[in-house]
């Protein structure tokens, strides 16, 4: 609304407030709110590792380690995700590593049958099996399998999904999978700082101690665990992110790539979740593998990343007339294209795009 004659405006840039007065009078005041911004955008340390396809990654962790551990492998890395499955509680996670690192097999006493199935507490259900020495066996080639991975590995990464663990009463051991067995037959408790402290750091610095190049990346996942309730999940991520502060402060090897902050903080938004608002969504886990590339990669990483991922796009295209002669010319030139980089970098495979190229090349 314009002005009238004998009115004026001012405005008091300090607090965004406009004032307008008639004569000598004030007549009204609105506050206007000037954003230049609306999202803050978190801003990365300068890490002192990067990772390379030269690089062995060895993925822990929750279902948000799998995120980014399936985005890594897309990418050609050299990885292992989760050899023993899923782990959600860093107690868990250490002895994980601490079963891998020493090659321990996994004996007839710890497992146990349940609903006509053989289960090991520290395995993934994908691995239960109706035959004990079947089972035995699977999970006695697993700890060979990362045994041997883990002696070309230099880079750990490390996801913690949730603080709250459950306790078998009969053993005392912390279970990493319950199978569905009765809740009666745990305690569910949340790990303090320092237990986790206390039972993690030993492994990561006997790993380091046997290999001076490894390098932790520790994060916490943004899935919400809502089973805890609203409350109970804040204070466990509370307690995972106060333990990783610690054993980053105390370990120049251990670092800490803030995914929960991108998410929670960052993007701050439902849109960025899936449907059941606790998972974060496809948009946000690519976000967030974008700023992880952005803290970890290099310039040549990023640029060869491009170039597999066309390559990737160009398998997936599904054209309307594959017989055309646009279309084989296409496929030519992503066939040289995956000649070049194989002869670049002898150590990434592309034998399955170009097995797929070639056979849809017309001879």
């Amino acid at each position: 609304m314009p002005l009238q004659k004998s009115e004026a405006a001012f405005v008091n840039g300090k607090d965004n407030i406009i004032f307008f007065s008639h004569g000598s009078r004030l007549k009204c005041v609105i506050c206007v709110f000037i954003m230049k911004n609306f999202r803050t955008v978190l801003s990365l340390p300068d890490y002192p590792l990067s990772i390379n396809h030269d690089h062995g990654i060895l993925s822990v962790g929750s279902c948000f380690a799998e995120n980014i551990g399936r985005k890594l492998t897309a990418g050609k890395f050299r990885t292992l995700l989760n050899p023993f499955g899923i782990i959600y509680n860093p107690a868990s996670a250490a002895v994980v590593l601490e079963t891998i690192f020493s090659e321990r097999q996994i004996s007839e006493e710890e497992v146990f049958f349940h609903n006509d199935l053989w289960h090991s507490r520290l395995h993934h259900g994908a691995f239960s099996n109706a035959d004990k020495a079947m089972l035995l066996s699977d999970l006695a080639e697993q700890t060979r399998r990362g045994n041997a991975f883990l002696q070309s590995t230099d880079r750990l990464l490390l996801t913690f999904g949730t603080a709250f663990v459950w306790e078998e009463k009969t053993t005392g051991l912390i279970a990493a999978n319950c199978h569905k067995r009765p809740q009666s037959n745990f305690l569910r408790r949340r790990l303090s700082v320092n237990e986790i402290i206390e039972t993690l750091l030993p492994i990561l610095q006997k790993m380091k101690a046997g290999n001076n190049d490894l390098e932790v990346i520790i994060t916490v996942s943004p899935v919400r665990h809502m089973r805890d309730g609203f409350v109970e999940n804040q204070r466990s991520k509370a307690v995972l992110l106060l333990a990783a502060e610690e054993m980053c402060g105390s370990e120049a090897f251990i670092n800490y790539f803030p995914a929960y902050e991108i998410v929670q903080d960052d993007l701050r938004d439902y849109r960025f979740y899936t449907e059941d608002m606790l998972h974060p969504s496809a948009v946000a886990v690519a976000y967030v593998w974008e700023r992880f590339g952005q803290a970890f990669f290099s310039a040549e990483t990023q640029t060869l990343l491009n170039k597999i991922k066309q390559i990737q796009n160009a398998v997936a295209h599904r054209p309307f007339r594959p017989h055309s002669a646009a279309h084989q010319a296409f496929l030519s030139t992503h066939a040289d294209k995956i000649k070049l980089l194989s002869a670049k970098y002898p150590q990434l495979d592309f034998s399955e795009e170009a097995k797929q190229i070639n056979r849809q090349i017309l001879n």
